[in-house]
């Protein structure tokens, strides 16, 4: 009987661990699913007869070996940088290791062990990373195979509220990681245009957006990623024109994001001072020149050239920013402050709904004429439990679990689902769970129109 080792019971777990309850009834398999907190565990596998739940420290060497020696295969779901040592355990133990995060480089270093040893370990398998490439190299595998030579790549997906939410300006709450939210886009960002390198420094990102058409969704912007160009070598793309990947929002998102971006409010390098007396009007008025005389709302509005009454304004006021509300923290950055408000308006409520949207364009030549392409997929939670993302994140996983054990995956060594032999099954399946995409060709003329 062969056993599934689930390390994380947080919020993007719960389809997977549902999903896997199922497979290992019809397979007779065995589910152990560990997480710091055993309740949380326990809330997930509910009732299941072939799952069980227990406590889980990652920290504790001993615990990790016991556990890992009696499974046959190990899904982490735990915190990006606790990954590297369950896998290095899973590869001294002989065991496949499946999760949802980026390949670091201190990953790569892990390939040729794990081929040594025959054992797969793969990542990014989630939603982004996962099904992005896997519905990208499908359609770009397609286009290859009758010829085609992709000249473009855009793509792009973000994590939303679903449009029956009607009374949030920002239709935005936190779907995942409420810190990796505030931070993004620190740093520089980097992509390919027209066979130019392209950069774009934080403090510009948020001004520098694309304006994208969803169909029965509407309109969406879309803000670059911070490094588009290590996707080349994953997809094959070297010699590329145009490669950029990039975050959805609801129009306005950005043009408001910015103003803290500008104010510096989303800085997380140094402790603010007296937090724990302050309210969310200080905190911005913290940002702000001194006059005795202005309102916070007027001296903000004349340092981003902004009306009183603008768009960007009543976004601020939505989220109560001037409020005389205090923080609640006693100490903090400017960020981890910026975040703290947020959760207060920006925490799913519990029939808060919300929507995964993903969407790529593909221009390649063939036989001398120009074509476009575009693929878009939209998914929607139920619940604040039963959410988008932790579908598109955790369906993937489960999947590719169990074709890596049904041995239908039998690739060694470090990989992500960017061929065939993973991605094709994979997005089959999806399809049952209403995880699908759905695609549009068309020629260009040479004066640019489409036909």
């Amino acid at each position: 009987m062969k056993k599934i080792l689930i390390l994380g019971a947080g919020r993007s777990s719960g389809h997977l661990i549902e999903y896997l309850i199922t497979q290992a009834h019809k397979y007779h398999w065995k589910l152990r699913v560990g997480d710091y907190s055993i309740d949380l565990a326990h809330e997930k596998i509910k009732d299941a007869n072939n799952a069980k739940a227990f406590h889980f420290d990652a920290q504790n060497e001993g615990q990790c070996i016991r556990e890992i020696s009696d499974c046959d295969l190990v899904i982490s779901m735990l915190p990006a940088n606790m990954h590297i040592s369950i896998a290095q355990f899973c590869i001294e133990l002989g065991k496949n290791m499946v999760t949802a995060s980026y390949v670091s480089d201190a990953f790569k270093s892990l390939d040729a062990p794990a081929k040594e040893k025959g054992l797969t370990i793969l990542k990014e398998c989630g939603l982004d990373p996962g099904i992005d490439h896997m519905s990208a190299m499908f359609v770009m595998d397609q286009i290859r195979k009758k010829g085609g030579d992709l000249t473009s790549f855009e793509t792009f997906t973000g994590g939303l509220l679903a449009p029956t939410t009607d009374d949030n300006p920002w239709q935005y709450k936190f779907t995942w990681n409420p810190r990796n939210v505030v931070l993004a886009g620190n740093g520089t960002v980097k992509f390919i245009q027209e066979g130019r390198f392209k950069y774009i420094p934080y403090h510009r990102l948020f001004k520098r957006t694309e304006v994208i058409h969803i169909p029965e969704y509407g309109y969406f912007e879309g803000y670059a990623n911070r490094d588009s160009l290590k996707y080349l070598e994953i997809y094959g793309l070297e010699g590329i024109r145009t490669l950029y990947r990039g975050t959805l929002r609801r129009p306005g998102f950005c043009k408001t994001w910015n103003i803290f971006v500008q104010l510096g409010a989303t800085d997380d390098s140094y402790e603010m001072e007296g937090v724990h007396k302050m309210t969310h009007r200080q905190f911005i008025n913290s940002f702000l020149s001194y006059n005795p005389y202005d309102s916070v709302e007027l001296k903000l509005a004349h340092y981003m050239n902004l009306d009183r009454d603008a768009q960007e304004m009543y976004m601020l006021k939505w989220l109560g920013m001037f409020e005389n509300e205090p923080i609640g923290l006693k100490k903090g950055t400017p960020a981890q402050i910026l975040e703290h408000i947020l959760k207060k308006k920006w925490t799913l409520n519990p029939d808060d709904r919300d929507m995964i949207v993903m969407w790529h364009k593909f221009e390649y030549t063939m036989n001398g004429e120009n074509y476009v392409t575009t693929s878009h997929m939209v998914a929607e939670g139920e619940n604040a439990t039963n959410t988008a993302m932790a579908k598109t994140v955790g369906l993937p996983l489960g999947i590719a679990a169990k074709n890596i054990l049904l041995g239908k995956i039998d690739a060694p060594g470090l990989i992500v689902p960017n061929v065939p032999e993973v991605y094709l099954p994979v997005l089959k399946e999806l399809k049952k769970y209403g995880i699908r995409f759905y695609e549009e060709g068309k020629k260009i003329t040479n004066a640019g129109s489409m036909v």
